[in-house]
């Protein structure tokens, strides 16, 4: 019978709430507008934040989840500033270096080096077409297993080939695309920066990221990169990927590599390593760095958004008592408890604020929707857990402020309150 009597007293008061509400959409808009904005601030940005590392995550382990770099220079997200004095004197890695890895290594990895020109102007050509400015790796043969680049068409260099420094060329799918659209490029010849190249393969397409496409770009022979782009090679040496047989193995044949690197580099057993080393798992936690420190930004936003709500949510209930004295009175003089008063403006105060949380959330979902379909190199995921917690948050706000104006309420005097005008 008390569960009865509770389940209808919820009822009724919720059915109040919401009637107050149709018939006062203006104050109980502006009432709600914090919460609305703070909830549509969580949802939104969990969603975009949740899809960015999620894309990032899936494109860095594309390119080889187990994947070790060794190279020159730290490797960081965003801007790194200058370097340190420590990183400009560095000596370059070499491929001596590689063939030192393969011979402490044995069957255990494969190691693979390169070179590469990111931001010289590089014009590749296939008569009149031209490019859009690739960038140029130079490999030896372990490229494709080395850095998890398969070939989609023809075949990669020979040992033979890289030794001898021939005039071959593998193109990226882009680069594909842009001189040979509709044509099989495998055989026939382009120039990179005037000099010919014989097409032997094309590598498989990865697809753009962060509107950087590692489908732009040429691959040569190490030899034949170096000579052409020498000044290069000199300045930043070459970079060696190893690439564990088994993945377990990873951290094992990671500091297997670096103690031969700072064997061969004489550096002092109480020194830090002069190189770099890189996997896919920091760099990830670099992102996730950088992506949390922008969330919990946008959070604290929301929550002002929510405290500014919460205040309305207040205000708005406190007028309330005052307007619905007589009726408290009333209430009160025919039986009800304080715990009846309380729970009916409480219940009010949750309502109000639980509709500005679903209204949140559904525009929260809405603006994840909308980036997806605008930038959909950018695609969002709203994840169930932040549905919830938004609908929880603004309830919670709702009991947090909703709680003083409900225990006044329920304080009144019931003889006071019958003589109020």
């Amino acid at each position: 019978m008390r569960a009865h009597s509770f389940t209808h007293g919820f009822a009724s008061n919720v059915r109040f709430a919401l009637l107050a509400i149709r018939d006062h959409k203006l104050r109980s808009g502006l009432t709600t507008l914090g919460i609305v904005v703070g909830v549509t601030t969580v949802i939104a940005m969990v969603a975009i934040v949740t899809g960015f590392n999620n894309n990032v995550t899936g494109n860095l382990q594309a390119f080889g989840a187990n994947r070790i770099q060794f190279q020159k220079y730290e490797d960081r997200f965003g801007p790194g500033g200058p370097r340190s004095d420590e990183e400009r004197v560095r000596r370059n890695l070499t491929v001596e270096d590689a063939e030192a890895l393969r011979v402490a290594l044995g069957a255990e990895a494969t190691v693979a080096s390169l070179c590469s020109v990111f931001d010289a102007e590089i014009h590749v050509k296939n008569g009149a077409l031209d490019a859009n400015n690739p960038y140029v790796l130079g490999a030896d043969e372990f490229y494709p297993t080395g850095t998890s680049y398969n070939i989609g068409r023809g075949r990669f260099f020979t040992a033979e080939e890289v030794q001898h420094s021939a005039s071959l060329v593998v193109l990226g799918a882009e680069v594909e695309d842009a001189l040979f659209p509709g044509q099989d490029p495998i055989g026939k010849d382009v120039s990179v920066n005037g000099m010919p190249y014989r097409i032997v393969g094309v590598l498989e397409k990865k697809g753009a990221q962060f509107g950087w496409s590692p489908d732009n770009k040429v691959v040569l022979p190490y030899g034949t990169f170096a000579k052409q782009f020498g000044f290069r090679l000199r300045h930043d040496g070459v970079s060696l990927n190893v690439v564990p047989k088994r993945t377990e193995d990873l951290d094992r044949v990671k500091e297997k590599a670096q103690t031969v690197l700072r064997v061969r580099r004489r550096v002092p057993f109480n020194k830090k390593d002069d190189f770099a080393t890189v996997t896919p798992d920091q760099l990830i936690s670099q992102f996730r760095a950088i992506t949390g420190g922008v969330t919990g930004a946008m959070v604290f936003i929301a929550l002002i958004s929510l405290a500014i709500g919460g205040v309305g949510v207040m205000n708005i209930m406190l007028v309330s008592v005052t307007q619905r004295t007589r009726e408290i009175g009333i209430r009160k003089a025919v039986g009800a408890l304080k715990r009846d008063i309380v729970g009916q403006f409480l219940i009010e105060a949750v309502t109000l604020s639980t509709v500005g949380g679903v209204l949140g959330v559904a525009l929260g979902v809405g603006i994840a929707v909308l980036v997806r379909t605008l930038l959909p190199a950018l695609p969002t995921a709203t994840p169930l857990w932040s549905l919830v917690l938004g609908l929880a948050v603004s309830m919670g706000v709702g009991v947090f402020f909703g709680a003083y104006p409900a225990v006044k309420a329920s304080r009144l005097d019931p003889i006071e309150s019958l003589r109020y005008e």
